[in-house]
């Protein structure tokens, strides 16, 4: 029996790492003669650069860059070959900022232009970029500053990398980027098809989550369109209204201008880690998530794992930490459907022995599997 264990995370209870492991140690005990091999998997959000790096036994690297709010922390890339993994939301994340500091029109993207040139000055051309959890809403304005593109005020004056520049830009000088960029791919986990700006834009849409009100809102907006307008002009082509331009508070927009290529964040990772190939020659697929339900189907890690498992014909198990309206859905591409509790609990406890629940429910799916294979 060849086991294939290929989860997402249990969000705020155990990482994809950690789901392979309980799972993989509870076959140990009842099915030792199964093959089981763990791809801790991710959408390009929490978990995207330690699930590539493990599963294709990558490394990690620490540098020096600008925070959210413009102050110095570390913050890691992973290596793996030629390839760099970046998560943005380990340089610019929402939750790297404080609760009562949490707003977009203080947040900038600077640091991630800043990782980039140092994987650059590394001698990186390659990058897989997961644009989940950002803190920001200046549509990379810092990141593209970080790079080396100028912006500047109707007198001439370098404008800083604060979304407050947006409305003061007069002019783009994208030439003045650094020209490694030109020699490099960008492969861009992104899950959204929201554009720039408008009602379906980055701050719209995405604003009041990092701290946004109404009349923020409004004027983010406004702001996107105006830096857009500027950006486009210079460059004589548009990219503000394409699929995904409003990913991470507009970072979609800035990769599309460096040529970055922007592919389901689930599919993007499934094929770094060669998951596909993996799938095609198992008896077995497992995966799970923290709550599986009716939007686990648009493009979540339990629905690429099913369809995968459905395209080599192999039967498909979800082990999630609870199941939500809708997740019927599910059953065309898995045999069963779990929640991991054991008895009536709440929501918080079962997170809490979120362990111990997961590791009894994937004993009992080995027992059945040994007792019929």
């Amino acid at each position: 029996m060849r086991v294939v264990i290929a989860p997402d995370s249990f969000k705020g209870s155990l990482s994809a790492k950690n789901v392979c492991s309980i799972i993989k140690e509870a076959f140990q005990h009842e099915y030792p003669e199964a093959t089981v091999i763990a791809v801790p998997m991710a959408d390009g959000g929490e978990g995207t650069m330690e699930a590539i790096v493990s599963a294709m036994n990558g490394s990690v690297r620490y540098v020096t860059v600008r925070g959210p709010l413009f102050e110095t922390r570390q913050a890691a890339y992973g290596v793996v070959g030629d390839t760099v993994i970046i998560e943005v939301a380990q340089v610019i994340g929402l939750p790297l900022v404080p609760n009562e500091k949490r707003h977009p029109l203080y947040t900038t993207t600077y640091g991630v232009g800043e990782i980039i040139t140092a994987a650059l000055h590394a001698g990186y051309r390659r990058f897989v970029i997961g644009l989940g959890g950002s803190s920001t809403n200046d549509g990379g304005f810092g990141m593209l500053c970080a790079l080396g593109a100028a912006f500047t005020n109707e007198k001439g004056e370098s404008l800083p990398p604060m979304p407050s520049s947006l409305p003061h830009i007069a002019h783009v000088h994208m030439a003045s980027l650094d020209r490694r960029i030109y020699e490099s791919e960008f492969l861009i986990a992104c899950d959204v098809d929201n554009p720039l700006y408008g009602e379906r834009g980055a701050s719209y849409v995405f604003g009041p989550q990092k701290g946004a009100d109404r009349e923020t809102v409004r004027t983010l907006d406004k702001w996107l369109y105006t830096y857009a307008e500027k950006i486009e002009q210079q460059i004589g082509r548009s990219y503000a209204l394409e699929r995904g331009a409003g990913a991470a508070g507009g970072l979609g927009f800035a990769f599309l201008l460096l040529g970055g290529t922007l592919i389901s964040g689930a599919k993007l990772v499934g094929e770094t880690v060669q998951l596909p190939q993996k799938v095609k020659h198992a008896h077995i697929v497992i995966t799970g998530e923290g709550q599986s339900d009716e939007q686990t189907v648009y493009g979540k890690v339990p629905f690429y794992v099913g369809q995968l498992a459905k395209q080599y014909d192999v039967p498909a198990f979800l082990l999630s930490g609870s199941l939500g309206d809708g997740f019927e859905k599910l059953y065309e591409y898995f045999v069963t459907c779990d929640a991991i509790a054991t008895k009536p609990m709440t929501v918080e406890q079962s997170m809490q022995s979120a362990a111990t629940l997961l590791y009894t429910k994937a004993r009992n799916l080995a027992r059945t599997l040994k007792r019929f294979s």
